[in-house]
């Protein structure tokens, strides 16, 4: 964590985007309707992280989910699934449309962008550790779930090696 936080102010996005964003936009907050036939998102749920940013951490955030595997205790992932028999775009696909949506060509710096979202993570998880072991858990698998803080935060490190690496464009 601590070389996330010394990383992370270094390597901004040079281009600036501010609008109103999540803060936990995954599929878990959603809720679908299928009165169409096709599912259809009708409401969006969890709004308390809400706050003024960059809509590409609300795209990453959402993205987590592609590297982390379907076991793991918090933020269930698809990393190993087989994305196509599930009908699940690839995380290229679901960038590219989102691109695409938006009149982009690609997003530079994708890499910032998932290492700040592991580093969110990794410090939401700690305060659900923390909390746990006060005795003021929200969840009967609060402790376990807090212990992958260092796991969340390797990942996010992980994105920030990658970045300096290869540019980062998908």
């Amino acid at each position: 964590m601590d070389k996330l936080i010394a990383w992370l102010p270094e390597h901004l996005p040079q281009k600036d985007r501010t609008t109103l964003v999540h803060g936990d936009y995954r599929l878990d907050n959603l809720i679908f309707s299928t009165d169409s036939g096709d599912p259809k998102v009708v409401a969006v749920l969890d709004w308390e992280l809400s706050t003024l940013g960059d809509p590409l951490s609300d795209l990453a955030y959402n993205c987590m989910g592609y590297h982390l595997g379907p076991g793991f205790p918090a933020l269930q992932g698809l990393a190993g699934e087989d994305l196509e028999s599930l009908g699940i775009p690839t995380e290229e696909q679901y960038v590219g449309d989102y691109c695409r949506q938006m009149g982009f060509d690609s997003i530079e710096d994708w890499q910032y962008y998932l290492t700040f979202s592991f580093f969110r993570a990794a410090a939401i998880l700690q305060g659900v550790y923390k909390r746990a072991t006060q005795g003021q858990a929200s969840a009967a698998n609060a402790e376990a779930v807090g212990m992958m803080t260092q796991y969340i935060a390797d990942l996010g490190w992980r994105f920030a090696e990658k970045s300096q690496t290869q540019k980062s464009k998908l």
